[in-house]
């Protein structure tokens, strides 16, 4: 698999319009797993083929049961220079209750080693509304993220979908479904409490400490250009997107006979337009008005003029003539806002 992902790498090399690269991401799996020489194969094969920046972000996504001194050791020793962590709690009984292998003290332990190892730029992936009696739990696990003093915190709500473990669990009424007020004051509680401890909401589910923003995540969110590659990878261009085929076996039969197994989806203008609110609106930079109407040929503000007036004096978005920012209410109806803003 790994050799395969180099071959399309090479395959690949012509697809962005420019051959510089600001940020490499190891995610979609456990890239973590990867040996000493799967992993120089890889960069080895990307510096070949592209030009990466000296200052260039490389990411690799972790889980606290992968990283031991030896591992983060060779990391640090291949060029990774920031790690994204899925920690989720510091709670034993919410690791246990989604299915994490790791425990509370590796959680905690695997970031102090990170950090020995020269690795200080570190992301933790924390998630809120678990059930509980109260926020106690929550409070907790902020008091441990801000002691491990970590660059950036990612924090998701928890949900139920139909296909996992949670949603059999909800059809059987073994569990009870996400309490909506519940989640929004947790949501309410994290926001605060992060901002007090100097992390800023670079993104509605994003904080990050002295503008330690992903650069990688920001360039999805901002529509630049970016491949994707492996099974199930997606590249966007600017223009088009193609999705790589879920199936690993199919996946490697295509690759070797030099044929990149992916479907092409060319962008309607109305598709450009919507990816574009429903991914920017998420920000602090928020969608540029000029933007979204070169995008649109002007259809844009003929469609929407009166609902972005009435959003404005409702408090949801910052009353600005160039930028469509979210108020700290609007950030409570991101989804509904950009979905109500929509072309057709």
């Amino acid at each position: 698999m790994v050799e395969a992902i180099a071959r399309e790498i090479v395959l690949r090399a012509s697809y962005l319009p420019e051959k510089k690269l600001d940020t490499i991401y190891f995610g979609g799996g456990t890239p973590s797993l990867l040996e000493d020489d799967e992993l120089d194969l890889l960069l080895s094969t990307i510096h070949r083929q592209f030009e990466v920046s000296l200052n260039a972000e490389i990411t690799l996504e972790a889980n606290p049961d992968d990283l031991d001194q030896e591992k983060l050791n060779q990391f640090a020793n291949a060029g990774i220079n920031r790690l994204s962590i899925g920690i989720q709690s510091f709670h034993e009984p919410h690791l246990k209750l989604l299915n994490r292998i790791h425990s509370a003290q590796e959680a905690e332990n695997c970031v102090k080693i990170a950090q020995a190892a020269g690795i200080d730029n570190i992301s933790i992936d924390l998630i809120y509304a678990i059930p509980a009696a109260d926020h106690s739990i929550l409070q907790s696990d902020m008091e441990k993220a801000f002691d491990l003093d970590v660059a950036h915190i990612s924090a998701y709500c928890l949900t139920i979908e139909p296909q996992t473990a949670f949603g059999s669990w909800l059809k059987k009424k073994k569990i009870k479904p996400i309490d909506e007020e519940f989640a929004a004051s947790q949501f309410e509680i994290l926001v605060n409490s992060l901002s007090k401890n100097g992390y800023e909401q670079y993104e509605i589910s994003n904080f990050a400490r002295n503008e330690q923003y992903s650069r990688h995540n920001s360039s999805y969110w901002k529509q630049h250009p970016y491949l994707g590659v492996g099974p199930s990878a997606h590249s966007y261009n600017g223009v088009s997107r193609e999705y790589n085929v879920s199936n690993n076996a199919k996946y490697l039969a295509s690759i070797q006979q030099h044929v990149i197994p992916s479907t092409y989806e060319k962008l309607s203008a109305e598709d450009r337009v919507n990816e574009y609110l429903l991914t920017g609106l998420r920000t602090k930079w928020g969608v540029q008005y000029a933007e979204l109407d070169a995008l649109s040929d002007g259809r844009f503000m003929r469609q929407h003029e009166a609902e972005l007036k009435n959003m404005a004096q409702n408090g949801w978005i910052l009353p600005d003539q160039k930028i469509i920012i979210l108020t700290e209410t609007g950030k409570l109806f991101a989804d509904r806002i950009a979905s109500d803003l929509f072309i057709d």
